[in-house]
């Protein structure tokens, strides 16, 4: 009688599928050993896939960090849209739906985004895949935030500078600095004035 086939014999799944797995295990990679570790031959290895797979997916270690972060933006703009969609129609009510989502989202992630981020800002190529997601955020917040502001809406300025304070607080409560919900209620707070100055 043959014996049964060893638990990590390699299967063949679909590109799709593959790519899932090869961003679940870069993650749990990046989350045990940093973003410095990350190579697209480690990454296969701990994927138990052979390297030409992980070549034939990300070319190239920035491909693959961009699709780490496009990996985090699409799961960070699903919950985003669903909670703004949920939220009452009045400005503390959209500004605390934005600021909870964004901090619980980077929480979500912790460490692991932060060094994609930083990784993300060493090279101009990668620097413009982080820049293009971030003005679409932006621009969702605008649009959410419109009704309240005045005329002329948010300003580029303002934008950037509730983003700023949502990427400063979400990163003190990660390092465990300030609570997560000193950091909502902060960039909550930051947002209302952002936007009652418009006016």
């Amino acid at each position: 009688m043959p014996s049964p086939a060893p638990d990590n014999t390699r299967r063949r799944l679909p590109r799709a599928e593959r790519t899932r797995q090869l961003l679940d295990a870069a993650w749990t990679l990046i989350g045990h050993e940093g973003t410095d570790a990350l190579t697209l031959a480690r990454l296969a290895e701990a994927a138990g896939v052979t390297k030409p797979v992980v070549y034939d997916h990300f070319g190239t270690r920035n491909g693959l960090l961009a699709a780490l972060y496009e990996d985090f933006d699409v799961r960070q703009t699903a919950l985003f849209d669903a909670a703004v969609a949920a939220a009452r129609p009045t400005l503390q009510a959209k500004a605390r739906t934005i600021a909870t989502s964004y901090v619980d989202c980077v929480l979500t992630q912790g460490a692991e985004i932060a060094g994609v981020l930083a990784a993300l800002s060493g090279s101009p190529e990668l620097a413009a895949v982080k820049r293009r997601y971030q003005q679409t955020f932006l621009d969702k917040c605008a649009a959410v935030l419109a009704p309240f502001a005045g005329p002329a809406g948010l300003p580029t300025a303002s934008r950037w500078a509730m983003l700023g304070a949502a990427d400063a607080l979400s990163d003190a409560a990660c390092a465990g600095d300030i609570t997560p919900a000193q950091a909502q209620d902060e960039l909550e707070q930051t947002i209302v004035s952002v936007v009652r100055r418009c006016k």
